[in-house]
């Protein structure tokens, strides 16, 4: 078996693997770059380029529904021709992903290996036949979509969010189980591009929100383009040729039946660790099988192994992701000296209408703090919720 060496073997090629690599490789390491699919990011194909190019499509479609407000009339009804909003997400996101390959395949063919990697030991990986001895390694897999098994008897009427962007058309009847950021940014998409979208989350809750008066407010917003039940309980989930039949007990406590074309699972992300082979190493994992770390150097314990992005199942967001391979490339090529990550303000953006940005602690981590709240309103509706004595006053605690 052919054997390779190098200071660095970064294993995956998204955001965090390419950011280690060019990291390593700026450190004056060598370094070999290991990718078990296709290159392009998660972010390219099927994750926020894409997502953003079908809610650019909804917001066209609810503008001209709104346009009257402004004195501008459309003549007649909004027409929405679902092949040719799936033609133009598919084809500006395959020319993302071009991109991004040009990019990635531009790194020198010795320093890129495409095949499954999987340990032998600490320093050792075994790579498509080859071997590859390395200093130390970063773990860069990236993450999946979880499918519970609820759903997986459904076939491909149950799909997570990759699939929505190989339609060729846009369904009719959704519904959409998990209210976190991926299930509110494409329902709200989806219902107003003219599909019949039912959300039904868990727990209350409305993507990254934690103040329950604002999850409250948010919900009621949502509710005006969807049927968002926040803490619904599925049931049970058959399929029907090709329709799903889904019934669930609804908030209020009411048995509700229901037919979808597809039923969209947006229930979270999962580290892509089980295929590595983790236990031929000295690692020392958690009950979710993942290599205990240091988040501040995002070394595995004392070992020369660095997870990075998406993999250590901490904050699944691009920048995050760009960030921490950096700081595990870099950690990577000096081991067993190391760094500590510099990270940004904690920063979370959900692309609906209103969007939802937070900035600093989440409001669920200041309970234990004394800090003001205070409202400010803006538009109609959020008068009207006002009016309807949902908000509280400001309060200080």
């Amino acid at each position: 078996m052919e054997m390779l060496k190098t200071d660095v073997v970064v294993v995956g090629a998204g955001t965090a693997g390419l950011s280690a690599y060019r990291a390593a490789k700026a450190a004056g390491a060598s370094a070999l770059l290991v990718e078990g699919a296709a290159y392009g990011t998660t972010c390219a194909r099927v994750g926020c380029m894409p997502s953003k190019l079908l809610i650019a499509a909804a917001r066209a479609a609810h503008a001209a529904r709104e346009s009257a407000r402004f004195g501008v009339r459309i003549d007649g009804s909004v027409l929405i021709d679902g092949r040719e909003v799936m033609a133009r997400v598919r084809g500006e996101r395959d020319r993302f992903v071009d991109l991004v390959v040009e990019s990635t395949e531009r790194i020198i063919s010795d320093d890129r290996l495409l095949g499954h990697a999987r340990f032998v030991d600490d320093n050792l990986l075994e790579v498509g036949g080859k071997r590859v001895h390395a200093r130390s390694v970063v773990i860069a897999t990236g993450s999946a979509p979880k499918m519970p098994t609820l759903y997986r008897a459904l076939g491909d009427r149950a799909i997570i969010n990759d699939d929505v962007f190989a339609w060729t058309d846009l369904p009719r009847k959704v519904a959409v189980v998990g209210a976190g950021v991926i299930g509110l940014e494409l329902s709200q998409a989806l219902a107003w591009l003219g599909v019949d979208v039912t959300l039904l989350g868990a727990r209350d809750r409305v993507g990254p929100l934690t103040d329950r008066t604002v999850r409250r407010y948010a919900q009621w917003v949502f509710s005006a383009s969807l049927r968002f039940d926040p803490n619904a309980e599925v049931g049970a989930v058959t399929r029907e040729g090709d329709t799903v039949h889904m019934r669930y007990r609804s908030s209020a406590g009411e048995l509700v039946d229901d037919t979808f074309d597809y039923v969209l699972v947006t229930a979270g992300r999962t580290p892509n660790v089980d295929g590595l082979a983790i236990g031929n190493t000295t690692m020392e994992v958690d009950e979710r099988g993942l290599p205990l770390f240091d988040p501040e150097t995002l070394q595995a314990r004392n070992r020369p192994v660095f997870i990075a992005g998406d993999a250590n199942g901490v904050l699944p967001l691009l920048h995050e992701a760009a960030d921490e391979g950096r700081t595990a490339g870099i950690n990577a090529a000096r081991f067993p000296i190391t760094e500590r990550l510099v990270s940004r303000a904690p920063m979370s953006v959900v692309f609906t209408e209103p969007g939802i940005a937070m900035v600093g602690a989440r409001y669920v981590d200041l309970a234990d703090s004394r800090f003001v709240t205070g409202k400010a309103s803006r538009g109609p509706r959020a008068q009207s919720y006002y009016a309807s004595k949902h908000w509280p006053h400001a309060r200080l605690r």
